[in-house]
């Protein structure tokens, strides 16, 4: 690729760079939202400027991303952090949240931006370099509500007609089946770390309280009072250790793996995208076979659908391949960072006893070496 060269700490080849920051809360008569500054910088040769910042809100991603699935309908694109967020978890428009948010969108862009056929996708572009108003009335000239609900309607007439696939190649089969494996342990995974991340909360907001009880209990017992701030101090120090293990957690485990969850209903709609493809195809070599009349114009048509079904087929296989390979590099990076955090809990943990039981060990020496010089 020609004008490619290196930013600053960018160990890799790469044209176009891409950060999401900034966020900024917007309160009108009407509505509350938080829009995000989005700093692009490339040396591709089809932008008109090095360096772009635009501010974005959520429903523009939303925008971008059902325009790359309307343009490649059979390739994988990344998801998007849901609009609404689970019950009890944080607060709506909350710094949690936000900061969770603008981190999935950064994510976002940045996988399309390394995509071979997405980061070239002239939607993309505009979305990365189009001022507010000039993308309202991009915008506007996509397809209409009806055009929506009419492939919305061929859609579902297709799966009605088809029942099943007939011609279905055994890769796409054998691709169903491993992602309807994958999306029963992805969600139990994500399931069950989530309850964890909530159980380790709730116990690191019990040690918060528990510590502070034995220093103020040093004012009533004079003879305990060494023993008290030994324990109040290695409860801190075990707190302070939970706090970083839920902090690997909630920054290297449970975004991916919900991404990967999210990940997992987009590639069932992609294959369901594909097969509607191929349905369409198998009735139309149905009809030819049935019918005399036509055969000219049904033999266009299904030359079509066969280029349609090829081109399908090849840029999902291709997709697949490389999705795996993100997917297995990504679950592999965050078990190892969960481990390695693990393992640094538990050393902290056993640095705060170890230095509580020398403490005390020592105390009970110097109370014996008193009572020995007294006799």
């Amino acid at each position: 690729m020609i004008n490619q060269y290196k930013f600053e700490d960018e160990p890799e080849l790469r044209d176009l760079f891409i950060t999401v920051d900034d966020p900024e809360s917007h309160i009108t008569a009407i509505e509350t939202f938080i829009t995000y500054r989005v700093v692009t910088k490339t040396s591709r040769g089809e932008f008109d400027s090095s360096e772009y910042e635009v501010r974005r809100r959520y429903q523009d991603f939303l925008w971008l991303k059902s325009r790359l699935e309307e343009a490649h309908p059979t390739l994988i694109i990344p998801p998007l952090p849901e609009k609404f967020i689970m019950k009890g978890m944080v607060e709506r428009f909350s710094d949690e949240f936000i900061e969770t948010r603008r981190k999935a969108l950064h994510k976002f862009l940045n996988r399309i931006a390394e995509h071979p056929t997405l980061t070239f996708n002239e939607d993309f572009k505009i979305f990365l370099t189009a001022q507010t108003w000039e993308l309202s009335s991009h915008k506007k000239q996509g397809p209409g509500l009806f055009s929506r609900m009419g492939q919305t309607v061929r859609a579902v007439a297709s799966s009605v007609r088809g029942g099943g696939v007939k011609n279905r190649p055994d890769m796409f089969t054998d691709i169903n089946d491993y992602m309807e494996t994958f999306n029963q342990k992805i969600n139990l995974l994500d399931k069950i770390s989530q309850r964890i991340y909530k159980e380790e909360r709730g116990y690191y907001c019990e040690m918060k309280e528990y510590g502070p009880i034995h220093t103020l209990w040093c004012a009533s017992e004079e003879d305990l009072v060494d023993s008290l701030k030994g324990v109040a101090s290695c409860i801190d120090k075990c707190c302070k250790a939970t706090e970083n293990r839920m902090a690997g957690l909630s920054e290297n485990l449970l975004p991916v793996l919900h991404e990967y969850v999210l990940y997992s209903e987009i590639l069932t709609g992609v294959l369901k995208r594909r097969d509607q493809i191929q349905a369409e195809l198998d009735s139309k070599v149905d009809a030819l076979s049935n019918k005399k009349a036509e055969k000219d114009l049904l033999t266009e048509e299904i030359g079509n659908l066969e280029d349609k079904v090829e081109c399908a087929n090849n840029a999902l296989k291709a997709d697949w391949d490389r999705w795996k390979q993100n997917m297995q590099h990504d679950m592999k990076t965050a078990f190892l960072n969960v481990a390695e955090n693990n393992i640094h809990y538990y050393e902290q943990i056993f640095l705060a006893v170890c230095w509580f039981c020398t403490e005390s060990n020592n105390l009970a020496w110097g109370h014996l070496s008193k009572s020995f010089l007294c006799c």
